[in-house]
């Protein structure tokens, strides 16, 4: 007798155990792409941690992808959605290589993403992660430096350093020198690991470098501010399925809430504890949430 209700003991257990009856109800799974760098690695971190306190859906960010990489994998289904910016979807994904308004190029880009790929570009969030021109604050208040404008009238005084390829590029150094009428004292090409440190040393006074860049706060450079808009624009937006958002239509609702809540000085912020505090990304992720009220 004992060993009959031990194997109906031991049948029910498992019958429980197949059924759901001792595990907590399954959610559904999502999953969100992160680019290779700090900056995306945090943005994925945040997309997770907002989906998951706002719905039942579980998300698992997929990391260090380049931007290749991640608009095949969210073509393919890989992943479900992602932060990119509109100068990659603009120049990279579809080849446009006019110059337009920022505002145009993200309707551009929605437009296309939608009719090519079924995919959804929502609002922009609020920051540009573009190209930029980085000076030295010493020299910024020596000369008075404000924008790229003001830095034409005084190049010819300043060394630049910056990427061999950056020197030689249309979109770069080369084809801001022609668009501002500028001519720099001296041109050297630095590895990007290397130009901080140069800088810091006074060996060059400016370089290019991105505007969310958490360095350009380590080092205490001043952002000029690119008055004629040369760079192209780089505004961050979610890009997301269609057929996620068929088959979970809240994530709209929940998504909505990141725009407004990040400018250039808050992801150069972010990306400054991570690479220079060495802080754990997921952490500083979740609190920017709490910081911006979007979770508890």
């Amino acid at each position: 007798m004992k060993k009959l209700t031990l194997f109906f003991t031991i049948t029910l257990i498992l019958v429980m155990l197949f059924t759901g009856c001792f595990s907590s109800k399954k959610k559904d799974s999502i999953v969100v792409g992160a680019k290779y760098y700090t900056e995306q690695d945090i943005l994925g971190h945040v997309l997770k941690g907002l989906i998951e306190e706002h719905t039942d859906i579980s998300a698992t960010v997929k990391g260090s992808l380049d931007s290749m990489l991640a608009f095949e994998g969210i073509k393919s289904g890989e992943i479900d959605l992602y932060i990119d910016y509109t100068g990659t979807v603009y120049g990279n994904y579809f080849g446009h290589k006019e110059r337009r308004p920022p505002i145009e190029i993200y309707n551009i880009c929605k437009r296309e993403l939608k009719e090519n790929f079924n995919l959804l570009m929502l609002d922009q969030i609020g920051f540009n992660n573009t190209y930029t021109m980085s000076v030295r604050r010493d020299v910024a208040a020596r000369y008075n430096l404000k924008t790229i404008s003001d830095l034409a009238k005084v190049a010819h005084e300043l060394t630049i350093g910056a990427g061999i390829e950056s020197l030689n590029r249309e979109d770069s150094v080369k084809g801001i020198k022609q668009a501002y009428n500028m001519t720099f004292k001296r041109e050297v090409a630095v590895e990007s690991s290397l130009r901080y440190i140069a800088i810091e040393n006074d060996e060059i006074q400016l370089t290019d470098a991105f505007s969310t860049d958490g360095l350009t706060l380590k080092y205490d450079l001043l952002v000029l501010e690119d008055d004629k808009e040369f760079f192209p624009s780089y505004h961050a937006a979610v890009v997301i399925r269609q057929q996620t958002v068929d088959k979970y239509p809240q994530l709209l609702e929940v998504l909505a809430m990141l725009p407004g809540k990040l400018n250039d000085d808050k992801m150069r912020s972010l990306n400054y504890r991570v690479d220079v505090n060495q802080e754990d990304t997921a952490a500083v992720a979740r609190d920017f949430l709490k910081e911006a009220g979007l979770v508890k």
